[in-house]
């Protein structure tokens, strides 16, 4: 791994921790709404801003194939917002960080990103080649034959996520290297202290009515995101940001934790673990594959731990159908070892969350999410990933504000659906099993 990642940052208390979830239903007429509050968040964050705006984003472009999407379009509201703050203050230091996915792999210009630059506004695409290879196979023939020609515009064959422009085939043979940048994170100035946020969402048009969850949070911990966000820079052949600011304000009872990679998952399992009879875990994902992950779910269901998990059905992706995996034959493995488990009921979107939830018997509780799914890809140091992992007081507010968003998809409410039984979705078809578990593996996939 380069240096800088696999972080485990240490323990901030901090004054000021919001949780921030966006919610998609159905309505009694059968009609989708959507209540969003992450990017609202977030623009606000950068119009407050006057010395510092650094944005790491995995998708940022307005690509959308098959059905398109509607609800809002969030790569160009982030643009306009990033353009006016420094239209507005022209010494401010704008940064974006994003993937290649966004130029498909460098075969189409990107038009935020061009009016990003002509602004004088900085954005670095990450390089996904000093990255670890999940699928090794291919990774191994790709580095070999078509890594040494790099890429060119200009391309014959058609744009896989867009009916517009056309890209070359090292492109596609660049995109089965499955690899990202697949962070969510901002940071901004507020006055003489630095906020973050670290979320599940992607200003990205197609993804803009997905349901997902984000942290809002000051305080020290911010300075370790900052520093995760350097050694991206970094391994990008970018400098460092420096910014002095004032020491940050803490106020005990809720504390912070900066986590990216692998040190994810550890977190993720040590909680896990440690819940004990009649404690509660609650999970949400867009994917759970990750069999360290499983198994551990399922032996504290042994131990009598009280657990729900919220899937979504991975039968959407962008206006295309999925098949299911690894939900479905994930869920079966789950049933079968008695935990509760329901689905997100999507009509085209995503459930995008990537949220685990907890409390103990002694009332303290914790709530971590980010950007990882659950998944070998994101957890084994192979992806770039940033969560956040807040502890507190069951009481607070921070943690009484991300239970109530459990329950209520996990519930319903009166003319308002998120969720169906297990039974919904349910297809514990043994092939599909098969494949999940080669796929999972192999790294022959995108999960």
């Amino acid at each position: 791994m380069p240096a800088g990642l696999c972080f485990a940052g240490d323990v901030h208390d901090a004054s000021q921790v919001v949780f921030l979830g966006d919610k998609t239903w159905v309505d009694a007429d059968g009609i989708r709404q959507t209540d969003q509050q992450i990017f609202d968040s977030a623009f606000d964050m950068i119009r407050g801003a006057r010395k510092l705006v650094l944005l790491d984003m995995f998708l940022y472009n307005d690509f959308q194939r098959g059905t398109p999407e509607t609800t809002r379009l969030l790569s160009s509201e982030l643009t306009d917002t990033l353009l006016q703050q420094k239209q507005a203050y022209p010494d401010i230091t704008i940064v974006v960080i994003t993937d290649a996915i966004n130029t498909v792999y460098g075969s189409l210009p990107s038009t935020q990103f061009v009016r990003l630059t002509d602004a004088g506004i900085t954005v670095v695409a990450t390089d996904l080649s000093r990255l670890r290879d999940s699928n090794p196979v291919y990774s191994f023939c790709w580095r070999l034959l078509v890594k040494p020609f790099g890429n060119s515009q200009g391309g014959f064959l058609p744009n896989p996520f867009d009916p517009r422009g056309k890209v070359t085939l090292r492109s596609y043979l660049a995109m089965l290297n499955f690899k990202a940048n697949h962070r969510k994170s901002l940071i901004a100035d507020d006055g003489d202290e630095l906020v973050g946020l670290v979320a599940s969402a992607n200003p990205h048009d197609a993804s803009s009515a997905h349901a997902n969850v984000a942290i809002r949070f000051n305080g020290a911990a911010v300075e370790d995101l900052l520093a995760t966000e350097n050694s991206v820079l970094k391994l990008s052949g970018q400098k460092p940001l420096r910014l002095p600011m004032a020491a940050p304000r803490q106020s005990p009872g809720v504390s912070v934790q900066i986590l990216t990679e692998q040190a994810i998952k550890t977190e993720a399992l040590r909680f896990i673990e440690q819940a004990q009879a009649g404690e509660c875990v609650d999970l949400a994902t867009f994917y759970l594959s990750d069999r360290d992950i499983i198994g551990a779910l399922k032996r504290a269901k042994g131990r009598a731990v009280i657990m729900r998990v919220l899937l979504d059905p991975n039968k959407d992706a962008f206006g295309f159908r999925k098949f299911g995996i690894p939900a479905q034959p994930v869920a079966k493995e789950l049933r079968q070892a008695n935990i509760d488990v329901r689905w997100s009921h999507t009509h085209g979107e995503q459930c995008h969350v990537k949220m685990i939830r907890g409390a103990n018997k002694h009332g303290e509780g914790f709530v971590l999410l980010g950007s990882a799914n659950l998944t070998r890809r994101n957890l084994e140091n192979f992806n770039l990933e940033t969560n956040v992992l807040v502890r507190a007081s069951c009481s607070s507010e921070v943690l009484r504000d991300a239970q109530s968003h459990f329950d209520l998809l996990w519930n319903n409410a009166p003319e308002q659906i998120f969720s169906v039984p297990y039974e919904h979705y349910q297809d514990e078809s043994f092939v599909k099993k098969g494949l999940y578990r080669f796929m999972e593996v192999s790294g022959m996939c995108t999960f």
